[in-house]
């Protein structure tokens, strides 16, 4: 698959994944396409050397993975992990808020996002929610996107704000409630704006997990159109790299996983999260039902490799001297080996040397990045999943500007250098 070509995937998945859910959803389409099986959480598994097989957890997280058709025990699991979440604005429940006759929603922040970025956009609204079904111990459970533009968050004229444009506090309570409309017509304006684009009763709406998005769309810009303006890059572009690095992945000496996490902006310390065990829960269920034991089960972790793919910074046109004197990237430079002594990033010198040797053996381009000395700089799932995963681990990803912004920035040639390294892992 050619740059083009990842690129054209690549947005595809970002108009896809409004939310977690429908992410997770995406995912499992271009999966199933491939002949991959649907394996329930709670079920009993029997699995087979040779196929391919993906399992949902909770709505919001997806751990796909191949089983090699010569399969040996103890072979050692080859995992790339990225996450599927991103920072938004959430719906809190009872969200009616009114000035006058404007109708407002109450939001609560999620992760970490650069507020002013998400004024005066066009927004939508994703997610799930939980309906009342005819046992009352299983709601029924549906996805919704609006797909339209439904609410903005406007800003302060700047003749009520003359020091706007020095930096102002954003309060994001009072400064961050959307807009839905300007002429309310009842007290649960927004549950019956729910419930009517659900088609059911809005006493029938029991709760729900809801963002708001970014409904810009993704646009190719530069001279020479090889840069991606779009939303929440972070971290669409390695959700779909670990799909298609699975998908496209031919090694035969190990089992194949790519988990896709949820919560990573938040801590990762959730059900579904990094930070907890379902992924060795489910690799355990994997080398079981194949016959292997506890004892193969821990070979093939120990014996593992673990990728973690997450965005890095690119080196920022106004602000280089933000960036590490000689450890720095820019965008176009390919994949971002992502390093951090301190083990915000996972690093040690077997794990990155494994990546590097296979780089310059496929001739895929790609620059080791870390922050400067004085500067804390972020973190990601690696670190947290090899603590509990004891396997080596590298942290790798594209490299953006604008991290967490409404609408980040990208070379998009970089998408296939990571799809590249993933699919040689897997």
């Amino acid at each position: 698959m050619d740059i083009k070509e990842q690129g054209a995937l690549l947005m595809r998945a970002i108009d896809k994944s409004v939310s977690t859910f429908h992410c997770v959803k995406y995912c499992e389409e271009q999966f199933l396409e491939e002949g991959f099986l649907p394996l329930n959480l709670t079920d009993s598994w029997k699995l087979e050397p040779g196929k391919g097989y993906f399992v949902e957890v909770f709505g919001s997280t997806l751990i796909g993975f191949r089983i090699p058709k010569d399969y040996k025990p103890s072979m050692p699991f080859h995992i790339a992990a990225s996450h599927t979440d991103w920072p938004t604005l959430k719906i809190k429940p009872n969200p009616e808020s009114t000035v006058g006759e404007y109708a407002k929603l109450n939001v609560e922040v999620y992760g970490g996002p650069i507020y002013s970025t998400w004024l005066d956009r066009p927004l939508s609204i994703a997610g799930r929610v939980a309906i009342k079904g005819e046992d009352y111990k299983n709601p029924e459970i549906r996805l919704v996107d609006f797909k339209r533009p439904v609410v903005t968050i406007p800003n302060l004229a700047i003749h009520f704000n003359r020091e706007v444009n020095k930096g102002v506090e954003i309060n994001a309570q009072k400064d961050l409630m959307p807009l839905l409309s300007n002429h309310f017509k009842s007290e649960k304006f927004f549950l019956e704006f729910l419930a009517n684009e659900l088609e059911v009763n809005s006493e029938d709406i029991l709760t729900y997990d809801l963002n708001l998005y970014n409904m810009d769309s993704c646009a190719l810009v530069g001279m020479e159109g090889d840069m991606l303006s779009a939303p929440h890059l972070d971290n669409t572009t390695s959700v779909q790299a670990c799909v298609s690095g699975l998908i496209m992945g031919e090694n035969t000496d190990c089992i194949s996983v790519a988990a896709l996490f949820d919560n990573e902006e938040i801590g990762s310390k959730t059900k579904q999260g990094a930070d907890s065990v379902v992924l060795s829960q489910i690799l355990e269920k994997i080398i079981l039902s194949l016959g292997g034991t506890r004892e193969t089960y821990l070979n093939s972790i120990l014996g593992g490799l673990m990728l973690s793919a997450d965005v890095a910074h690119a080196t920022h046109p106004n602000h280089p001297e933000i960036f590490d004197i000689t450890n720095k990237i820019y965008m176009g430079d390919g994949v971002a080996i992502k390093m951090h002594y301190g083990q915000r990033y996972a690093t040690d010198a077997k794990s990155v040397g494994i990546i590097e040797s296979i780089c310059k053996e496929k001739d895929i381009p790609y620059v080791t990045f870390l922050n400067r000395s004085d500067l804390r700089g972020g973190s990601t799932l690696g670190s947290i999943s090899s603590s509990i995963l004891t396997m080596n681990t590298v942290d790798i990803g594209v490299a953006i500007l604008a991290m967490h912004s409404a609408r980040e920035l990208m070379a998009i040639k970089d998408q296939e250098a990571l799809t590249r390294i993933i699919a040689e892992i897997l």
